[in-house]
């Protein structure tokens, strides 16, 4: 009976890019199962990008307190849930996803990883560690998929901007002219290329194709905005206001070209449709590229040479890729040739 409209509980806690790319799951189901209703359960700082989602029913999000839990326990009980697909498998999402009372509950069982409480499942999805490192995350994510009978008829992955926060945006970026917008932070403090090379960048954008350069970073990245334009010999826009999820997504539509770290911000622009420049670090680029044709991922060969010594703020950490400063090997000539040509081809 479920089979015509199940109601299916879809799990991943976080961060902002792989909670994006559960895009290219939830649209295989909705056009499996064109009236079934996905709920998506994520941390309560994930929530807001699932409305941007149109295959998305409804969101949930973890108790913030010890409180809350009972209420929350009892709601998703009676969401009588036909399918659970646990992309997480932590001892949390995995009792979780058996006191929900579905009938099919399935999770990965990962190569060299430790499945917890496959009891508490009925079906899982075997993956090795040779594919998860040789292909796209997405592709490990579509994996889970086959336990529930559901055919893999698309790779797309796709934001909607909400119509309110296009009015915002285009107030501030408006369509019409060149623009590029610089996203220079990171969650690893390793990753981050150098600000006097992204004020150097922005300069001979600005200079040599006549674009107009705007920065964008979160409240904890402001000191790099400020690095970066007190080396800029041109005028770059620096936005410094608070934005939503869908207001930044938003507001990546109305840019040319996104040139940005490998970061959650990354796989928001690529599922909005904007061109991407990615500078990569250590991290494995095949698995965590950005979705799409037209992006650029620029990174050293791996594994790469070593800075001399004293040429690093601190020693890296082998085999760490949230520890290793190889993004700094790029150059700007690299990041120009490449982030140009991008812009090139958007015309």
């Amino acid at each position: 009976m479920f089979a015509d409209a199940p109601h299916v509980l879809v799990i991943r806690r976080r961060y902002l890019g792989d909670i994006v790319l559960l895009g290219s799951v939830l649209r295989n189901l909705r056009l499996h199962w064109p009236t079934a209703q996905l709920t998506v359960l994520t941390e309560p700082a994930f929530t807001p990008v699932l409305a941007l989602n149109p295959d998305v029913t409804a969101a949930l999000s973890f108790p913030r307190t010890t409180a809350a839990w009972p209420a929350f326990l009892t709601a998703l009980r009676r969401a009588r849930f036909t399918h659970v697909l646990d992309f997480d498998n932590t001892e949390k999402t995995a009792l979780l996803t058996r006191f929900t009372g579905a009938l099919l509950r399935v999770c990965f069982d990962r190569e060299l990883i430790k499945f917890r409480y496959p009891r508490l499942y009925t079906h899982s999805a075997k993956v090795t560690n040779t594919f998860y490192d040789s292909h796209h995350i997405t592709e490990t994510y579509l994996a889970l998929l086959r336990p529930v009978g559901v055919p893999v008829a698309t790779r797309d992955v796709r934001l909607l901007p909400l119509a309110t926060d296009l009015a915002v945006a285009q107030k501030i970026a408006p369509r019409g002219t060149r623009k590029i917008l610089i996203h220079p932070g990171s969650r690893s403090a390793f990753r981050l290329w150098p600000a006097d090379r992204f004020a150097a960048v922005a300069d001979r954008l600005q200079d040599e194709l006549g674009t107009q350069v705007f920065l964008v970073a979160g409240p904890a990245e402001q000191a790099l905005v400020a690095q970066i334009r007190a080396h800029t010999q041109t005028h770059v826009v620096a936005l410094d206001r608070a934005f939503s999820v869908g207001q930044f997504a938003a507001l990546l539509a109305q840019f040319d070209v996104f040139l940005c770290h490998d970061s959650g911000p990354m796989h928001v622009a690529a599922a909005v449709g904007t061109p991407v420049v990615a500078l990569f670090s250590g991290q494995n680029a095949t698995i965590w590229r950005p979705l799409g044709e037209c992006h650029t991922v620029l990174q050293t060969p791996l594994p790469c040479a070593c800075f001399p010594a004293g040429q690093l703020p601190g020693p890296c950490t082998k085999g760490d890729s949230y520890k290793s400063y190889c993004v700094r090997q790029l150059t700007t000539d690299q990041v120009f040739a490449a982030t140009r040509a991008a812009l090139r081809a958007r015309v």
